[in-house]
């Protein structure tokens, strides 16, 4: 393949929620995202998954989770194909080893990230905990990441252990109303939009912010040079943006149709 031909389009979406009990239809949604990647294959240079792809993932030292072969057979592909696919870890989606690098190709990504694309800066993440200063959810989210607590986590048989974390993920999603997360806050009360402005005060050469964890789309300014991002979701939006080298554009993905 010729320079000229050479794919440079790169892809972000962020929270599938694979297996979650919580949504019908489970292997329709889970066929919808994999049509998507088939469509981008040979248009994608690279595929940012920004976490919570699945529900719960848990990796156990020689066992990980049942399911998901159609996704991760598809990332595979990709990823044989020279197609970079990255994950960045979730809040749901945490508990990983290297099944997924040494199996499926893709490059991990444990933290937030500051990454040059096409000569553009982007500040990657899933934004589990940026901006926030709820204390209940801050407190969860150190248990989680506890290397303590998952070696006691991994005590359990994956047969619990599964189970457990699929059940607390569908009680955490039912408390919500109609089980979604809460309509845009506004500037002035949306976390992640609070963490991008302070962020650039510092940092100014950030071009975009790119989150998943709101299950909102949202396409906003925040200077001249700066652009914010949050991607949906892949349950009722099925959304995702494209960077195709000079422009950023957000789009939703509908059956059947022809993705540039």
């Amino acid at each position: 393949m010729s320079n000229d031909t050479k794919p440079h389009n790169i892809y972000f979406l962020s929270d599938a929620h694979l297996g979650s009990l919580a949504i019908a239809h489970p292997r329709m949604q889970e066929r919808r995202l994999v049509n998507f990647l088939d469509s981008i294959k040979h248009k994608a240079e690279a595929v940012y998954l920004l976490g919570d792809i699945f529900d719960f993932w848990y990796e156990y030292k020689t066992a990980v989770p049942k399911g998901y072969t159609r996704l991760l057979g598809k990332i595979s592909e990709l990823t044989d194909l020279g197609v970079e696919v990255h994950f960045f870890y979730g809040n749901h989606d945490l508990w990983q080893h290297d099944y997924f690098e040494k199996e499926c190709g893709m490059i991990l990504h444990p933290h937030s990230e500051v990454v040059e694309l096409h000569g553009q800066t982007f500040y990657l993440s899933h934004g589990d905990g940026l901006g926030t200063d709820d204390k209940k959810f801050k407190f969860l989210r150190a248990i989680f990441h506890n290397a303590t607590c998952q070696r006691l986590f991994s005590a359990l048989h994956p047969r619990w252990g599964m189970a457990f974390g699929l059940e607390w993920a569908r009680r955490s999603r039912l408390k919500r109303e109609d089980g979604k997360e809460p309509p845009y806050q506004g500037e002035n009360n949306e976390s992640l939009v609070l963490f991008a402005k302070d962020y650039l005060k510092t940092h100014p050469d950030i071009n975009y912010f790119v989150f998943g964890h709101r299950h909102i789309e949202l396409d906003l300014m925040l200077s001249r040079t700066s652009r914010l991002l949050i991607l949906g979701d892949w349950i009722t939006l099925f959304s995702y943006a494209v960077f195709d080298g000079e422009h950023m554009f957000m789009e939703n993905f509908m059956e059947g149709e022809t993705i540039n």
